[in-house]
């Protein structure tokens, strides 16, 4: 029986990969290397540290990953990201209905917990999840399934007590490993490899009769 749903934030809660996508371009064409967006499109889904090193890659090792990472914040610092535009609109219908039937709710992202706190409060949903997790916080990223372990032991559930909703080919790959059930978020813009998952949808709402279902 189902008894919690476990959010990947990026591609899932907000429409976001675009976004950082267009500002890794940016800004490695401000070293004098010409990449198209696609040429980006294999840093959707990775961790910070994997990012760092396909961007390094991407500059042909103009910059190391570390210089990188310390003149990509630098370039960013001032970028704001207007994360209620990009919000899926379905979502605020989705967490008030698994709240409602007693389902408890996480976010695992292997985003930075700063970027998660901003996206969650300036979307006015932090109240609906129970447990927040950064990947920050582990050594290693998805498809790692420890993020997605730990967010259960975080919630008191099992871990085949849980659906995890993502997007990415690692992502995916993360939660198959956790021994939950994945459900993937179809989005044709990336080329994820979204095969694994034991179910696809098309909308976020498509998820609700889905997991009442699985519970």
């Amino acid at each position: 029986m189902i008894k919690a749903v476990i959010f990947d934030m990026d591609g899932v809660i907000v429409d976001s990969e675009i976004v950082y996508l267009k500002f890794v371009r940016d800004f490695i064409r401000k070293q004098g290397v010409y990449v198209e967006l696609e040429d980006l499109y294999p840093i959707v889904g990775t961790s910070l540290q994997v990012t760092w090193q396909m961007m390094s890659d991407a500059l042909h090792g103009l910059m190391s990953p570390d210089e990188v990472q310390r003149d990509y914040k630098i370039f960013t610092a001032d970028f704001n990201v207007d994360f209620p535009s990009i919000l899926r609109e379905e979502i605020h219908d989705l967490l008030k209905h698994f709240t409602e039937n007693g389902l408890k709710i996480a976010l695992a992202s292997s985003n930075n917990i700063e970027t998660i706190e901003d996206v969650l409060t300036t979307c006015s949903i932090r109240h609906y999840f129970d447990s927040i997790v950064s990947g920050d916080m582990f050594i290693e990223s998805k498809p790692n399934p420890e993020i997605y372990h730990y967010s259960a032991e975080c919630l008191g559930v099992d871990y085949d007590e849980c659906v995890v909703i993502e997007d990415s080919t690692y992502g995916v790959q993360a939660g198959l490993r956790a021994g939950m059930t994945v459900i993937a978020l179809i989005d044709d813009r990336f080329n994820a490899d979204q095969s694994l998952a034991d179910y696809c949808i098309e909308n976020l709402l498509q998820a609700i009769p889905l997991i009442d279902s699985l519970t």
